[in-house]
């Protein structure tokens, strides 16, 4: 009895690899037929083109069923694109978020819709808010919370009066790079960064580029933009500055904080929260009347009805000296029914409570890679 011979040359597994190449390709356009079925669908039921927890749905899916080598994180990144360019044979998304270009806002919104949406920078995080609004872009990514730096003050405040709901988040690492056109420290007579930026690497420009000075620019990417122009100006700024502006990474992973997430909110006009997925978040903000022990007695029924609360933030109430609107981060979807119950309790002490969306959690989507 003969056996199979295992291919040991360089031609032969690579005859093998154009092999398996035909059938992935063959299966990639069968897996775009049937979402675009599914699109079609889809258009006749009015429903949105971009649905996140089906999405986490099938990452989660594909982490439980990967054997490796690849990692989950790349098994996710692959899917990500197959996912993005099956969509745009239904719709092809704008999305807006707070630019300019390569800035980690654009990572984000990169890493959540794929590369086949169509991604337009604006100078705000309110101008983000409004091109959603006005129907000029699908879907808009916003920073709404740095793990180093606390929440972002802007985003908060632009929810209170807007109907735009959060239906996905993303959370990203922060890793910064020293970018240049010189390839060497030695060769570096100025560093140029966003003020956060700065002062997320202070230390190690001190011990690694002693006596080099600083300057603040209004982002990052504005920094690789002058670092492109100008000869010895190193900058501050991720991966993605450096393939956009075509610049080296002189050193990489220079912030101090190790452990260094921003996370993103994807604002969209849709109403509808998310589905549940047992891994969810639900964010909400909500005005206490000025009385003793009221903020006590909003809290206690999420205690009483067991829900977890993992942020809280006070902000002022615009127009209105010393009153002020609270934030909170529940874990939990709102269909939940204990978090149902809480929100019924609390209405009696509170003259606003607003929903700002339930959706996946980034922790959850973070472990799962």
């Amino acid at each position: 009895m003969s056996q199979k011979r295992t291919p040991t040359s360089v031609p032969q597994l690579r005859e093998q690899i154009d092999r398996l190449d035909t059938q992935i390709l063959t299966l990639v356009n069968r897996r775009a037929q049937l979402a675009a079925q599914i699109g079609h669908i889809k258009r006749q039921e009015g429903s949105a083109a971009y649905v996140p927890s089906r999405e986490q749905q099938v990452f989660a899916r594909l982490a439980s069923l990967n054997k490796g080598p690849l990692s989950n994180e790349a098994i996710q990144a692959i899917y990500r694109e197959i996912i993005s360019a099956a969509r745009a044979l239904e719709q092809t998304l704008r999305v807006a978020y707070f630019g300019p270009e390569a800035t980690y806002t654009h990572m984000a919104a990169r890493e959540q819709f794929g590369s086949q949406a169509v991604f337009v920078p604006v100078s705000t995080i309110p101008q983000v808010f409004a091109e959603v609004e006005r129907g000029e872009a699908d879907y808009g990514v916003v920073p709404i919370e740095n793990s180093t730096e606390g929440s972002v003050s802007i985003t908060l405040d632009t929810f209170v009066d807007s109907p735009l709901k959060i239906i996905a988040e993303r959370s990203l690492e922060i890793r910064h790079c020293l970018l240049s056109r010189a390839a060497k420290l030695s060769q570096i007579k100025r560093v140029l960064a966003h003020p956060q930026a700065l002062a997320q690497c202070r230390r190690w420009l001190a011990a690694n580029l002693p006596g080099v000075p600083t300057e603040e620019v209004a982002s990052n990417a504005r920094a690789a933009e002058l670092a492109v122009a100008t000869s010895g100006v190193a900058a501050i700024a991720g991966r993605l500055a450096a393939e956009r502006y075509k610049l080296k990474i002189v050193a990489e992973g220079i912030q101090d904080q190790s452990a260094n997430f921003t996370r993103f909110a994807i604002l969209s006009r849709d109403a509808q929260p998310s589905q549940p997925t047992g891994h969810n978040r639900t964010s909400l903000l909500f005005s206490v009347r000025d009385e003793v022990g009221v903020l006590y007695r909003t809290l206690q029924p999420f205690a009483e009805n067991g829900v977890s609360i993992t942020r809280i933030e006070s902000r002022p109430l615009k127009g209105r000296p010393w009153e002020y609107l609270f934030f909170i981060d529940l874990q939990g979807h709102v269909s939940d029914t204990k978090i149902a119950q809480a929100l019924r309790a609390i209405e009696s002490h509170c003259p606003l409570v607003k929903v700002l969306g339930s959706y996946a959690s980034a922790n959850n989507i973070a472990r799962s890679r």
